[in-house]
């Protein structure tokens, strides 16, 4: 289980690197607290299966757009991040994000302008967990290069590098989505305990079909993209019975077919939603 906490104001000073953690916990304060005030990404894919964007539709902006953190460099010493570490806000100025290993969501600001623009931390609320693939080494320096104040900005549309007064910088790339076609999209489907219920589909290009499996029963479609929509054919499944709220699950996840859905694309998160509003989720298999 996860222990949250909420820090307000400054961050306390990063822990001297001879000093012991507590047992369980790599994670300190600053490092999470740190992450927070970084940048965002959202979109959806084109009905052509490219990506949502590229360095031009990104810009200068830092609002907007998911970042993976590349590295952290403190004191001349680089620490590469884990593949999973990122950070995102809004423009509402909500962030949230990974360490690799620990998530977090935090208020942000992005003060300024053009070549004067500056990111600003406010709090965070994080969890702390160890996780041995996560080095310690990167969240502390991590912490260390965010939680000094106001970090300036160099954006080069598709990597953005924010440093600090002291010449520390943390290094992002723009996150790509997770493409349509090929994916095995994982299903969030009520009823599901562990491979029990887990529901799965993946579309084909070249086929224009979508197949997979439902809670129960194995499916396969026509799926014709077009325009940021989904025209699914009628389904044709196998014919096993399973527990009702299996069985439940399946017949929402039947009534998408036959029709049309909208679909986005937020990283490696899909969204499917059918003209009468219904909503499935779901997220690339890893």
């Amino acid at each position: 289980m996860y222990r949250q906490t909420r820090k307000t104001g400054k961050s306390r000073k990063t822990r001297k690197s001879g000093q012991k953690q507590r047992p369980g916990v790599t994670l300190t304060v600053a490092a999470v607290a740190a992450l927070a005030p970084l940048a965002a990404a959202c979109g959806s894919e084109q009905a052509d299966g490219g990506g949502s964007g590229s360095a031009a539709a990104a810009g200068e902006r830092i609002t907007g757009v998911r970042w993976s953190i590349d590295s952290v460099t403190v004191d001349g010493t680089t620490h590469r991040a884990p593949d999973a570490a990122h950070v995102r806000i809004d423009d509402g100025g909500e962030a949230a994000g990974s360490t690799g290993c620990n998530s977090f969501s935090a208020r942000a600001a992005v003060e300024g302008s053009g070549d004067d623009r500056r990111v600003r931390l406010n709090d965070a609320m994080f969890t702390e967990k160890a996780c041995a693939k996560t080095p310690a080494g990167f969240e502390k320096s991590l912490g260390r290069a965010l939680t000094t104040g106001s970090l300036t900005t160099e954006n080069e549309g598709e990597r953005l590098t924010l440093t600090t007064a002291d010449g520390d910088t943390v290094r992002l790339s723009r996150s790509e989505d997770a493409s349509l076609y090929g994916t095995e999209w994982v299903v969030d489907a009520p009823g599901q305990k562990g491979d029990k219920g887990r529901a799965h589909l993946t579309f084909d290009r070249d086929a224009k079909t979508v197949t997979g499996r439902l809670p129960c029963n194995h499916v396969n479609a026509g799926a014709t993209v077009s325009d940021g929509r989904i025209t699914l054919g009628a389904p044709s499944t196998t014919r096993m019975m399973c527990e009702g709220s299996l069985m439940d699950a399946e017949k929402r996840l039947l009534a998408l077919f036959d029709g049309k859905v909208h679909y986005r694309i937020d990283h490696e998160t899909l969204t499917l939603t059918s003209e009468d509003g219904a909503t499935v989720r779901a997220v690339a298999e890893q």
